[in-house]
């Protein structure tokens, strides 16, 4: 296999991952649904909630079936059920019921299918980029915000919701199916031409085909879990409210606020590829405690900013952070449990993100909603992420207690 043919599987991931990234730009469906509907704040929040609910539960099964079927039809099925879950959620009128089995469970679904089958690909094509790869790949899911929330805004404002889901969802299907098409298995064992891993690499992994049973039977699977659990909390609680938060600390109009989605929907997609990038160098737990020290002065900050620019800057700092969660975690996973069963282990470890979609915008709507300010939210969310920088320094390279003695296992400084 050529290298512009690996490459050109790359390209189709990312733009894969945009499509299905577009779904960050719910907040700024929020405003006109709850005054079209007149339903409450949290009641619309829940239905983004079941969308990345939904998609750390399918993202399981999406890694089995790209083993069982191959990963083509997999992507190709996720990007079209994400479109399909956008066009039906037009036809919501005044059922939340609707909006949240559409947009929340069929859209979820196809999430789910779609990223760990992009994903788990791309960590098979490109054994001598992991940290940078994962985090190309993801830095596309970042990026669908930065297109599709100001599209959203502009459509919503000329022909209303329900055309604007139509709209979007058509969009969205036909950029699943032809990116997806080109979403293909490389050969097993697959090696670029003439590279041969560094004996500081080998270290860094395991050279044990993990299965997930055997993973899971591991306490370092759960840390992950946990390490992606906490940061992704963190983020979502402000991506799921980013208009009503700059509404309030900036003094924006919603308009004005939704073009400020698009700006710091760019840090989301940046974080992905720079932490992932970073990891590399640093590796991936002294990076993910960088990440969590960042954050704890960002949520401090947020809430003292008064202007426009400074809560953009923040914000985008914010989304920096949580998208670099999601551009280490692929690399840490794959050195840590190997590549065998890199998709359902990962994909699994996805239930991660449905937990955090549910607690932290819950939380922090609800917060809202009955002190009437984000700056509640924000204190417990610095204070959760300060205690959280201490966690990846636990890490370390997980062993089987009976294991072919032929197979050896180092244990090095991840």
């Amino acid at each position: 296999m050529s290298q512009a043919h690996r490459w050109g599987v790359a390209v189709a991931g990312f733009f894969l991952q945009m499509e299905l990234g577009s779904v960050y730009a719910w907040s700024v469906f929020k405003a006109p649904l709850t005054r079209q509907y007149h339903w409450a704040s949290p009641d619309v929040t829940f239905a983004f909630a079941v969308a990345i609910f939904v998609l750390g539960i399918t993202a399981c099964l999406g890694g089995v079936l790209g083993k069982r079927m191959g990963s083509q039809p997999v992507a190709v099925l996720g990007g079209v059920l994400f479109g399909l879950g956008l066009i039906l959620s037009g036809f919501t009128g005044s059922s939340l019921g609707w909006l949240y089995v559409t947009f929340g469970v069929v859209g979820g679904a196809g999430m789910g299918l779609g990223y760990i089958t992009a994903v788990a690909v791309l960590v098979r094509w490109f054994p001598d980029r992991r940290g940078f790869i994962t985090g190309m790949s993801v830095c596309g899911f970042g990026a669908g915000a930065l297109i599709a929330a100001p599209l959203a805004e502009r459509w919503i404002r000329v022909a209303g919701t329900a055309h604007t889901f139509l709209w979007l969802g058509l969009g969205c299907t036909a950029l699943g199916l032809v990116s997806g098409s080109w979403i293909v298995d490389p050969p097993e064992h697959y090696q670029p031409a003439g590279w041969k891993p560094s004996m500081r690499l080998l270290r860094q992994r395991t050279s044990y085909p993990w299965t997930l049973v055997e993973a899971l039977g591991t306490w370092q699977w759960w840390l992950l879990w946990l390490l992606l659990f906490l940061n992704t909390s963190a983020g979502i609680s402000v991506i799921a409210q980013e208009v009503p938060i700059f509404v309030e600390f900036a003094r924006v109009t919603p308009v004005v606020a939704a073009a400020m989605v698009g700006v710091v929907s760019i840090g989301n997609a940046a974080g992905r590829f720079f932490w992932a990038g970073l990891s590399d160098v640093l590796t991936r737990r002294w990076t993910f405690v960088l990440l969590f020290a960042f954050q704890v002065y960002l949520f401090w900050m947020l809430p003292r900013c008064e202007s426009d620019w400074s809560v953009t800057v923040v914000s985008f700092l914010i989304l920096l952070c949580y998208g670099g969660g999601f551009g280490i975690m692929p690399a840490f996973v794959a050195d840590s449990f190997g590549d065998s069963d890199f998709g359902s282990i990962y994909g699994l470890m996805l239930t991660a993100w449905s937990a955090a979609s549910v607690v932290g915008p819950m939380l922090t709507a609800t917060l809202h909603e009955s002190t009437g300010s984000f700056r509640s939210s924000l204190r417990l969310i610095m204070g959760v992420v300060a205690i959280s920088a201490l966690l990846p320094t636990l890490m370390r390279q997980p062993r089987m207690r009976r294991i072919r003695a032929a197979v050896p296992l180092p244990d090095p400084d991840l």
